[in-house]
């Protein structure tokens, strides 16, 4: 649930005077009450402004996250290292943890997403293709030429297939009303 500037500070200032508000629907009571306790730790570590939404995401430098690691590492705690730094402390621990198992390479952001299948494939208007020397002009000229030939050539065959087809189909009618024919006389006999 996302909660305005304005409502978590006045949760924090009835938390001061000893008092809770009322839990909102879809949330326990001790989950919001911890949820108040956050508030007022993170306003104690980084003030007021803290409490207010960010309207963008922060991009960290691997400098700036391995500062944060290094902190945890000569034994902050995590919470209060991320309370601070006004970022959640599960962000933090997954830095901690990538740090401890790839190093400082592992605080270096990586490209999200799958990969590409092909990876020659770039992302559409990245690169231009390059512009084909005189020789490969010629080279792709000649062949959708040849390929312009071979489509037409293709339809003569199967133009002739659906002949031949239609031929057998008439042919074979005719046998079978012949045969019609001379079974029905031999029948009258």
């Amino acid at each position: 649930m996302r909660y305005s500037y304005e409502f978590k500070r006045k949760c924090v200032e009835m938390y001061y005077r000893g008092e809770y508000p009322d839990t909102p629907d879809g949330i326990g009571t001790a989950r919001f009450h911890d949820k108040i306790r956050e508030w007022v730790r993170i306003e104690e570590a980084c003030g007021s402004d803290a409490l207010r939404h960010k309207n963008h995401n922060k991009e960290w430098t691997p400098e700036e996250r391995y500062a944060l690691v290094a902190r945890v590492l000569a034994g902050e705690s995590n919470k209060s290292v991320a309370f601070s730094a006004g970022i959640s402390d599960g962000q933090l621990y997954q830095w901690v943890r990538k740090y401890k198992i790839y190093g400082y390479n592992g605080l270096i952001p990586k490209q999200k997403g799958r990969k590409s299948k092909n990876p020659y494939m770039k992302k559409v208007g990245t690169r231009k293709p390059p512009k084909p020397n005189e020789s490969e002009y010629e080279e792709l000229i000649r062949l959708r030429a040849e390929n312009e030939y071979m489509k037409a050539e293709i339809e003569v065959i199967k133009k002739e297939i659906a002949l031949r087809e239609e031929k057998e189909a008439a042919r074979l009618k005719a046998k079978k009303q012949q045969s019609s024919k001379s079974s029905g006389k031999t029948d009258t006999n």
